[in-house]
């Protein structure tokens, strides 16, 4: 009766040491993360920060991490000083028409790459990728040439079709699609649906985590560019937000808070197309670890 006791007592001290260091590991993994997450917001926090103040205290020396006066008018006043449902209203239409083709491209090559046998797939499909390493500004005379001869300057095509086809769309696709099982496709093939039926109602469903990863890359990287619309533009009438917002720099110097003002704004829609296309994104991921027919 005064063994057992005695017997269990080492077993229960390390169990409990085992509880207290697992604790102390999730505290260390939960403060590490809250300080990374930290890091990464500073710049957001510092951008509304400045977008608050008067530009006499945006430049001020020493530096104030939180302003002395509010002025919330600052985001009125940006949006009343420029055309700024004009630039909202290009980049909306470019950004947005991009995307759709970028994904509807992009999901057609990647299924011919990924199901069809055609001779030559690999060696067009390395080359295809090898775009890849060319960087964008050695592309940028030739585009603009090509543009500029068919008359597309400050025009909304001029500024969406040279920028609407992304080898890294079609790679990030076919490598998702070489993950769905053969079998549903054969299976759809008994029951007589075409290669089309098949991309739209068996492919694109199943391959909704990577087109919504596809979609925010392309969304924001197009509602940021800037080098692109400068090129082919020449008027305020199809200028993009970046570019507006480089008229707050003049001659008399830099209004460095409607910038962070107008910033702030142009980032929102951003925000919001992640927030909504989170919860697919891992939904798919999560859904789609079982796959591994190819």
């Amino acid at each position: 009766m005064t063994i057992e006791p005695i017997l269990r007592h080492p077993h229960s001290v390390s169990a409990g040491r085992r509880r207290l260091l697992r604790r102390i590991g999730i505290f260390v993994s939960y403060t590490g993360l809250s300080l990374v997450a930290l890091l990464f917001l500073f710049p957001f926090f510092w951008m509304v920060s400045n977008a608050v103040r008067s530009n006499t205290e945006v430049l001020a020396v020493p530096v104030r991490i939180l302003p002395e006066e509010y002025h919330w008018d600052t985001f009125i006043e940006a949006l009343v000083s420029l055309p700024f449902g004009t630039f909202l209203l290009n980049s909306f239409i470019v950004a947005c028409s991009v995307t759709a083709i970028v994904i509807v491209v992009s999901c057609l090559s990647a299924y011919a790459f990924a199901r069809l046998r055609f001779p030559g797939r690999e060696g067009l499909l390395l080359t295809y990728l090898s775009t890849l390493m060319i960087p964008q500004v050695m592309l940028v005379i030739p585009l603009f040439l090509v543009v500029s001869k068919l008359g597309w300057i400050n025009t909304y095509h001029g500024m969406i079709l040279p920028v609407a086809f992304s080898s890294f769309g079609t790679f990030l696709l076919r490598q998702f699609i070489l993950g769905i099982p053969k079998d549903l496709d054969e299976a759809a093939m008994m029951d007589g649906a075409s290669r089309v039926r098949i991309l739209v109602t068996v492919i694109v469903p199943l391959a909704m985590p990577a087109i919504g990863l596809l979609s925010l890359f392309t969304f924001i990287a197009q509602w940021k560019s800037f080098l692109w619309p400068l090129i082919a533009t020449s008027g305020l009438d199809k200028a993009t937000l970046p570019l507006g917002l480089t008229l707050f720099q003049t001659q008399q110097g830099t209004a460095w808070n409607y910038i962070m003002a107008g910033a702030t704004i142009s980032m929102l829609p951003g925000v919001v197309l992640a927030i909504v296309l989170q919860r697919v994104i891992y939904r798919g991921i999560t859904g789609s670890s079982g796959f591994g027919g190819r």
